[in-house]
């Protein structure tokens, strides 16, 4: 088993876990923020955008059973990634897309689909999605965590089929 950790801001946490944690080669999904300014922000301190982290995914993922690229495919079909701080009716520096790396490979891998996204022009504009080095992660409250599998009946993402 390959294990590597990718986190990944797509708007709304809960439902980028939902889909992110049933994808084979996925072996974990957690929620919280990273990419702010302050010490263990709390869901409340994050909305009012004060402390500019994102709501991100820490996704483990084993490598040789879903690939990078194929992961973040994954990631720019259940989102708008051409989006600024905002996904859909949820707007806020909180919401934007941004894929935090762990590695040289995944910031590279990341760099080349996001390229080939642009070129595509599904969208007929350029995604908005930075790529960070992964800074400090913060875990979200635990009512936050598997929050469709405690509350089914709503969704807040679908994954598209194509870009």
């Amino acid at each position: 088993m390959s294990a590597e950790k990718i986190y990944l801001g797509a708007g709304c946490f809960w439902g980028v876990e939902a889909i992110l944690k049933k994808q084979e080669g996925v072996i974990n999904t957690e929620v919280g923020y990273m990419g702010g300014h302050s010490d263990n922000p709390t869901y409340k301190q994050v909305c009012t955008g004060e402390t500019m982290h994102a709501e991100v995914v820490l996704v483990d993922y084993d490598s040789s059973k879903i690939s990078t690229y194929d992961l973040l495919d994954i990631f720019l079909r259940l989102h708008d990634p051409t989006q600024v701080n905002r996904q859909g009716v949820d707007v806020g520096t909180q919401y934007r897309s941004e894929i935090f790396y762990t590695n040289e490979k995944q910031k590279e891998v990341s760099q080349q689909i996001l390229s080939e996204f642009n070129q595509a022009n599904s969208f007929s504009k350029e995604a908005a999605t930075k790529v960070s080095e992964a800074s400090v992660f913060y875990d979200g409250e635990d009512y936050h965590q598997d929050y469709f599998d405690k509350n089914p009946g709503h969704l807040c993402h679908t994954l598209r089929a194509e870009w």
